[in-house]
């Protein structure tokens, strides 16, 4: 059976040499030094890494920032053509129907007239409050573009009265024109559009009468679908996966590349999204200003660059704030992806550098402790007793060739002293010897000594004993008692004469 993770055998080799590294590195001299020196030139590449890639990746990111204001600019002003040639076309065919407001017929014609002149202009609409026709109650004249590019002619918008609807309700309250979302409050499946709303006043009698006290007669309402601004900011993107949104007051989505999110409220869009760095992110671009903010949002890591939608000043241009802010969305990816693979190429290098550095460093001083490795050997050498163990001269000048050079003389001169001493102990040797065999000489004649006085003394006791027997026998009046005692005295006195020659003859030989 095929083992799961491949040979063991190996494994347990490589685990092996693993735990053998320490001991390697203590043993190891040129290791060690190898080492340090990577280690110190690892120290200065991963600061001056740190630092480069600081100002790196803070410039890289002023230039992505650079970047999405030109574009954010471009974007604004490019949507603001736009609306101000809507709005001007608007304008003009406001001011012409004005003298016709009591004409339906008029009403219909400019609506389909504005429609057919502008290419961005969805559908017109122009809408007059209640009986404000005699022949019919709610009068609307109504012209839009259908998907197939169509013109076609309505009198309904939406799913209720064009009176309850907010594009008409508004202007006829504030009496002021703008942007705004027809489609607020209802729902409805019509194409997500912003409308350009102009309250229709009745033309003053005197020309110096004004409009500022009227009351407006009717709305006209030019609608712009979304998608076709959408698709024209489309192309103004960053990267591929960059793209641009832009935001009313209200936080809906004006402009947004799925068109499944155009007019739909930013907390709805994300109130599935457990990072609330998005709707911090949303919340800061509904404030207005200009900035960015890095935010999360379906696991992915993005910045939105953003700037308030600033339109241009033009001589009789209404210019109501209309609290929009545009901005751009970057994945952080697109910004420092090309950042991060030089990151991961620069450390794969800086390690292979390392490595390679360590390798040349093990070599180089491996190379230069040669000399040490050999003396070594030879000290171990001469620790067993191989004293004559010969040194070559060394041909480097630096400090270990000195001491090589000294370790060479020590190592003559110690064998020069063991050779005398060895000298030495073989002399003391055979002289101990000779002492050792005098000894022992010595010791036999002592010996013999010894037992020639006992022997000596064993044959003084008979004549002393006869003596003292003659002695007692005189006392007591004997015959031959005298020569006796004379002739056991002299057998005495020869036995110590001759004693007292050996003596002196030993004196004499030694």
């Amino acid at each position: 059976m095929a083992e799961p993770f491949g040979n063991s055998s190996f494994f347990s080799t490589f685990v092996a040499d693993m735990l053998q590294l320490p001991k390697i590195i203590r043993k190891t001299l040129s290791v060690r030094i190898s080492l340090m020196v990577v280690f110190a030139m690892g120290m200065l590449l991963i600061a001056s890494m740190v630092v480069m890639l600081h100002y790196s990746r803070k410039a890289i990111k002023e230039e992505a920032l650079q970047k999405a204001s030109q574009t954010l600019e471009e974007t604004v002003q490019h949507i603001d053509n736009i609306m101000l040639s809507v709005e001007q076309a608007s304008g003009n065919i406001y001011f012409n129907f004005l003298p016709y407001m009591d004409s339906q017929e008029k009403a219909l014609e400019y609506c389909r007239q504005l429609v057919m002149s502008n290419p961005y202009i969805q559908g017109c609409a122009i809408a007059m409050k209640e009986d404000f026709y005699k022949d019919r109650k709610h009068p609307m004249a109504y012209f839009y573009k259908n998907e197939a590019g169509e013109l076609v002619q309505s009198d309904t918008f939406g799913n209720r009265p064009y009176t309850e609807q907010y594009w008409f309700k508004h202007p006829m309250e504030t009496g002021k024109p703008g942007w705004l979302n027809p489609l607020m409050g209802m729902e409805t499946d019509v194409e997500p559009i912003v409308t350009f709303c102009l309250p229709i006043y009745r033309m003053p009698e005197a020309p110096s009468e004004g409009m500022e006290n009227q009351t407006p007669v009717g709305v006209m309402g030019v609608d712009v679908a979304l998608s076709v601004l959408s698709n024209i900011v489309e192309e103004a993107r960053l990267s591929e996966n960059s793209y641009c949104a832009l935001l009313n007051a209200d936080g809906e989505y004006i402009i947004h590349p799925d068109n499944n999110k155009l007019l739909m409220q930013t907390d709805k869009a994300l109130k599935d999204e457990e990072d609330t760095s998005a709707k911090e992110a949303a919340q800061a671009m509904m404030a207005g200003g200009t900035g960015y903010r890095p935010f999360r949002l379906n696991g992915t890591d993005y910045y939105v660059f953003y700037q308030s939608f600033e339109r241009k000043a033009v001589p009789g241009r209404t210019m109501e704030k209309l609290g929009w802010s545009a901005g751009i969305v970057y994945p952080e990816d697109d910004i420092f992806g090309d950042y991060n693979r030089l990151l991961y190429y620069v450390l794969g290098i800086t390690i292979a550098c390392l490595l390679l550095l360590f390798l040349l460093s093990r070599t180089i001083v491996h190379h230069q402790l040669k000399p040490l490795l050999m003396l070594t050997e030879k000290a171990q050498r001469i620790s067993q007793g191989h004293y004559d163990e010969p040194i070559p001269v060394s041909n480097q000048k630096d400090e270990i060739g000195q001491l090589q050079d000294n370790f060479k003389l020590m190592q003559e001169r110690l064998s020069t002293y063991i050779g005398e001493l060895e000298q030495l102990t073989t002399t003391l040797r055979e002289r101990g010897e000779g002492l050792s065999q005098a000894y022992e000489e010595a010791q036999k004649a002592n010996r013999m000594k010894t037992a020639f006085l006992h022997n000596m003394t064993n044959q003084m006791i008979e004549p002393s004993l006869s003596i003292d027997r003659d002695v007692n026998s005189l006392l007591e009046g004997g015959g031959n008692v005298v020569d006796n005692i004379q002739m056991n005295g002299k057998r005495i006195t020869d036995l110590l004469n001759n004693l007292l020659n050996m003596s002196d003859e030993e004196k004499t030989t030694a």
